[in-house]
């Protein structure tokens, strides 16, 4: 039934501001840019923009945990780009490590280094 998940999408109501901040945090241009929706390939997946949208990280709810090598280093550049603080990075148990920012639209980014975990031949 469910393959995994394939795309998250943020909400934004700049989608000006957020294609640059964005484009500039991952270091790409978006495969996908239209006035509708913006969206990049990242490590196999999508994170995609849309401007008809409204974020609420303050409010709780789900977040989605984008994998990454080196946690500290990517919450230190997330830092950097301007996100908000929503959790530090913490040891969550065997090794792995998680945190959450917000990004400048109000979204909630989870991050997370998991030593165990590893996606091969993506579909």
């Amino acid at each position: 039934m469910f393959k995994g998940l394939r795309t998250v999408i943020y909400p934004v109501g700049d989608l000006s501001r957020a294609r640059a901040w964005y484009t500039d945090l991952l270091g790409q241009e978006p495969y996908f840019d239209e006035p509708f929706y913006v969206g990049y390939a990242v490590g196999g997946f999508e994170l995609g923009l849309d401007p008809n949208g409204t974020a609420a990280a303050s409010a709780g709810g789900p977040v989605a945990y984008w994998g990454v090598p080196d946690i500290e280093a990517a919450f230190r550049r997330l830092r950097e780009q301007g996100a908000d603080v929503l959790a530090p990075v913490q040891d969550v148990g065997d090794g792995i490590r998680t945190a959450t920012v917000a990004d400048p639209f109000g979204n909630a980014i989870g991050i997370i280094e998991n030593p165990h975990f590893a996606v091969e031949n993506v579909q």
